[in-house]
């Protein structure tokens, strides 16, 4: 049983309290968006987001309805992010399922991303907290800004760690330094007690989108998502920006060559993914992922023991070393 599974088992009665609200907000009497959202929510994922809102309010004090309707707003918009991209992306696959966008239609996916983005927004009004609804709004603006900078970075080429950090921080990370703000906040945390879970929590977004982006130099089914899918949308992850630094001169001036050309073929995408590979990149992304692993352990001394905190390490553990 893996690290997530265990903490997934331990808050089992929250995070079914939890869903059973995000349910309820987006049942409506409309048969169609009915049938479209409950088809949806057959498939959670691993919930990794609200399990860090549960956590983050486990630390301060206890889980209470206001810390279920954060989770819940949460998870309604991390979820509507998804939806929009599979659009932008026109992916056909989600955890295995077919998209909204690919079984109904771009025109019924954005109705229905927009739809889990009002919920979220009722949902975070019914914490009673105005630090949270302003969060949410925040974290709308981020996420936005995040997908912006990704498409500014591939158009532009830019090929520095810099630009690709700043990008995964706004587009992943932000949404994880919102989940322990919103718990904490509803757990009735000051800001000065959080602050340190925050930077907490943006590192191990960072590491979630870097163990995301290895994913795609690499062929398994449990991935989803096929080999050299982010180069074939133009994105130049941390492992291959790596290998663009550090290895010889003139390969890695072809390989930028080919990268602003675009519209590669499979065998200039696997020419790139192995030059990646034979140039140390995938190595040079776990070895950042570790030095940000024992920065966030770092801030976490700061918090007495407890199940709570014991639960923050598990779970850094799990994203750095997990299959999908």
């Amino acid at each position: 049983m893996d690290k997530l599974t265990v903490i997934q088992n331990r808050l089992q009665n929250e995070l079914a309290a939890m869903n059973d609200i995000i349910r309820r907000s987006l049942f409506t009497p409309n048969q169609l968006m009915n049938q479209v959202v409950t088809s949806y929510l057959t498939s959670k994922g691993k919930q990794i987001r609200p399990i860090m809102v549960i956590l983050s309010a486990g630390m301060f004090g206890g889980v209470n309805d206001h810390v279920l309707h954060a989770g819940a707003a949460l998870e309604m918009l991390h979820n509507a992010s998804l939806i929009h991209d599979d659009v932008v992306d026109e992916t056909p696959l989600r955890r295995g399922k077919d998209t909204i966008n690919h079984q109904w239609g771009n025109h019924i996916a954005v109705l229905v991303g927009d739809y889990f983005v009002s919920n979220a927004l009722a949902a975070g009004i019914k914490t009673d907290n105005i630090s949270i609804i302003s969060a949410i709004s925040d974290l709308g603006k981020e996420l936005s800004l995040g997908e912006i900078d990704q498409i500014c970075n591939a158009r532009s080429h830019h090929f520095d760690e810099e630009s690709y950090i700043s990008m995964i921080r706004k587009k992943t990370a932000s949404l994880f330094v919102n989940c322990v703000k919103m718990g904490a906040e509803a757990a009735g945390a000051s800001p000065k007690e959080y602050e340190p879970l925050m930077r907490y929590a943006e590192l191990f977004g960072l590491c979630f989108q870097i163990k995301d982006d290895i994913f795609d130099y690499f062929d398994s089914i449990s991935i989803g998502k096929p080999t050299g899918n982010d180069l074939r949308e133009g994105k130049v992850t941390l492992p291959l920006l790596h290998a663009l630094a550090s290895g010889p001169e003139e390969e890695a001036a072809e390989m930028k060559a080919l990268l602003k050309r675009g519209n590669l073929s499979p065998y200039e995408i696997s020419t790139l993914i192995d030059f990646a590979k034979s140039n140390g990149g995938i190595e040079y992304a776990y070895d950042r992922m570790a030095q940000m692993q024992a920065q966030a352990l770092s801030l976490l001394d700061s918090y007495q023991e407890s199940d709570w905190k014991e639960s923050f390490k598990d779970i850094f553990a799990f994203v750095i070393s997990r299959k999908s």
